[in-house]
């Protein structure tokens, strides 16, 4: 089973996002063939552990477990995503969005989140 682990590790980043990958890794298989997976903190395996069947079910194991554990301190690099760039459709849509809001200066705050959440593609997103 652990010889599963070296295919788990090596797509860890694609799948899982940089984010995720910079505070969580795989750490072993069990023989039930439940992942494994470290993390920085509790706060982390608490957070993915709410997200452990979705996790489980893009990387095809059965079940996968979070806990605090000592990551390794040469991870596989994770390569910086590009800039998000949002174009004119999706600024123009983000305006329409905000527009009901009052405040200038927290309309135009709203606008960009939601301009570059719409410049987002699916691959960007983790989990």
């Amino acid at each position: 089973m652990q010889a599963g682990l070296a295919d788990l590790v090596e797509r860890w980043p694609e799948v899982a996002g940089d984010a995720i990958a910079r505070n969580a890794w795989p750490a072993r298989i069990a023989r039930d063939g439940t992942l494994h997976v470290a993390t920085t903190d509790s706060i982390w395996a608490f957070e993915l552990g709410h997200r452990g069947g979705e996790i489980a079910a893009r990387l095809g194991v059965a079940k996968v477990r979070f806990a605090p554990g000592q990551l390794p301190s040469e991870q596989v690099a994770v390569v910086p995503a590009e800039a998000v760039r949002p174009t004119p459709e999706h600024e123009q849509r983000a305006s329409e969005i905000a527009a009901s809001i009052d405040d200038e200066k927290l309309r135009a705050s709203v606008e960009k989140a939601i301009s570059l959440s719409l410049a987002r593609t699916a691959r960007d997103r983790p989990f």
